[in-house]
């Protein structure tokens, strides 16, 4: 109800109150994603984004990180869209790390103005990798023979059922040779002359926000809510960023495909579980 009369008295007469809005940017950061594992990317996370620089009266934009990493093509559209609104609205960005911004993580961080972390976070891991396994002999031993039929002869680059070829693995190097350069250019344009001197900087290596702000890659140590307060006041307020609500006030679901039968409730299932200890061993990664 306070709220209600707020907004009916004119804008003029109001108390002078400032406020930040504040968009998550949690989890995993994929393509895609399911019922099981919603996932970070930029379809996801676009209409937040937009939503939150709108906000005329507000100075600045206030991004909550918590992300082990993952595509680097999500991540870096994600930071193209957050630079590009930032821009076209003249708004500051605040990047504030939660558990951990690593990897593509710090990747999307890095489109802030500053970069503010927990003593405790953990940010860095400039590199790129890439995971799988490898099956040459699982159906042999239980008598299924694979028939693959191609045109070009490395269209079945990187088959996890062959065996492992030096060439496929000198070329997925050069791959993430080229990625990993366009990170590091990424991280040396924001950061500038903020980075500290130190030989393991781009090596892949992580650290604790405290030694994250000695080597150039946090501006800050402290909490959102302290440091909005002695920016902005306090009077400042936060204003978490959601999606749509739908009928009734029902919170809008994802994307995704409705499953009524048996099997597709059994497979979905199975399809969550893999994706579920993928999404573990990222953040196994770091600790957490």
């Amino acid at each position: 109800m306070a709220g209600l009369l707020k907004r009916l008295v004119p804008k003029r007469f109001r108390k002078q109150e400032i406020v930040i809005p504040v968009v998550r940017l949690h989890g995993a950061i994929m393509s895609g994603g399911s019922r099981f594992r919603p996932a970070l990317n930029l379809a996801s996370v676009a209409p937040l984004l937009e939503k939150a620089f709108k906000m005329k009266d507000s100075p600045a934009v206030a991004l909550s990180i918590n992300s082990p990493g993952g595509s680097p093509v999500q991540s870096r559209m994600i930071y193209q869209r957050i630079r590009t609104l930032a821009e076209e609205n003249s708004k500051t960005v605040l990047v504030f790390v939660e558990d951990v911004a690593a990897s593509g993580g710090y990747m999307i961080a890095v489109a802030g103005d500053e970069i503010i972390a927990d003593p405790t976070s953990i940010v860095g891991s400039i590199g790129v990798v890439s995971g799988g396994f490898g099956f040459p002999d699982l159906l042999k031993k239980i008598g299924i023979e694979r028939r693959v039929y191609t045109a070009g002869e490395n269209k079945v680059m990187l088959d996890p059922f062959q065996p492992e070829k030096q060439s496929d693995i000198e070329y997925l190097k050069t791959l993430q040779l080229d990625i990993h350069d366009v990170f590091i250019t990424m991280v040396k344009e924001r950061r500038g002359i903020r980075l500290g001197d130190d030989p393991d900087l781009f090596s892949g290596k992580f650290w604790t926000g405290r030694k994250g702000f000695e080597l150039g890659l946090v501006d800050k140590l402290a909490s959102m809510r302290e440091e909005i307060m002695a920016r902005y006041g306090r009077t400042a307020r936060l204003e978490l960023v959601s999606g749509g609500r739908g009928l009734f006030g029902r919170r809008q679901p994802g994307v995704g495909t409705f499953l009524s039968q048996p099997a597709d409730i059994a497979g979905a299932a199975a399809s969550g579980l893999a994706e579920t200890l993928e999404d573990r061993a990222l953040w196994a990664r770091y600790g957490l």
